[in-house]
């Protein structure tokens, strides 16, 4: 399993799973923050049109491309099932943010061989390892 650095520096792709359209949230400020430092989000919102200026889809399965990483600003009973539909995308890890934790979860991405990461925030770690996707 790879560590938290490790997933950020070889992932391009995010999902982020609960995306808000309200500026104030950390579920806006984290992935604004890694769209603007190089990364590629996909906000994942069915109550949004689009979130940060970047057209949501309401669920990972309607995203029609390869992801890198699933992130997760939900709260931990939906944990389960959004590592659920992370395997069903053949998403090769999953990021559920601080304060979010699930055994359960977890579980079900190890079985599946996904890595998993939870109660860490992207931005934290992106700032810790000094990355970025910029050239």
């Amino acid at each position: 399993m790879r560590d938290a650095q490790q997933i950020l520096a070889e992932s391009h792709v995010i999902a982020v799973v609960g995306a808000s359209r309200d500026p104030f949230k950390p579920s806006h400020t984290v992935p604004r923050q890694m769209l603007r430092h190089g990364w590629r989000i996909i906000p994942v919102n069915p109550f949004a049109d689009e979130v940060f200026g970047v057209k949501t889809v309401p669920t990972l399965a309607d995203i029609g491309e390869p992801v890198d990483l699933v992130n997760v600003f939900r709260p931990a009973r939906d944990a389960v099932d959004v590592v659920r539909q992370a395997i069903a995308i053949k998403a090769p890890a999953v990021w559920l943010q601080s304060g979010i934790f699930s055994a359960e979860a977890r579980r079900l991405a190890e079985e599946a061989g996904i890595d998993y990461v939870e109660d860490r925030c992207l931005a934290v770690e992106r700032a810790v390892a000094n990355l970025t996707r910029l050239t």
